[in-house]
């Protein structure tokens, strides 16, 4: 297996674990992660997102697969079960990862979901009806983003 699809695979091993310290050392110190909820988190906001991920998902699984890599870029596919601590709604997100690679560890990490799909069953009706609006996915946003900072900050 080609060295940059290998550190995507101990990424993943080390998230079905949930040991954020492994995964951080998967990053570049300037790692720049991005997803529908979190649009752009740099550096240890970003491997501060994985711990609070990690730590929060008491209940959460994670499948891996179709890893390809070379000496630039590479990609994922992933799926995770969870119980949203907000609502207790249970969720299943389907998560399609590309990364880029500089200094043999991972420089970018850009997850793309269906973020009206995962609003739907992790709000509710509310975000069946109206998680593709930009109020919510905004207001989503915002949330994730302020529980980042209280994580962080402790």
């Amino acid at each position: 297996m080609y060295e940059n699809a290998k550190l995507i695979q101990t990424f993943y091993e080390a998230f079905q674990k949930r040991d954020a310290e492994t995964m951080g050392t998967c990053y570049h110190p300037d790692v720049v992660f991005s997803d529908p909820v979190f649009p752009e988190l740099h550096g240890d906001r970003a491997r501060g997102m994985w711990l609070m991920l990690c730590e929060r998902g008491k209940d959460m699984t994670l499948e891996f697969s179709g890893i390809q890599a070379d000496d630039t870029t590479g990609k994922a596919h992933w799926e995770a079960r969870y119980t949203f601590g907000a609502t207790g709604n249970k969720v299943h997100n389907v998560i399609d990862a590309a990364f880029t690679f500089e200094d043999g560890l991972i420089k970018t990490h850009t997850d793309t979901f269906d973020l009206w799909r995962w609003a739907g069953q992790a709000l509710g009706t509310k975000g069946k009806l109206l998680g593709w609006t930009p109020i919510v996915k905004n207001a989503v946003r915002g949330q994730a983003d302020s529980g980042l900072t209280k994580f962080m900050s402790r």
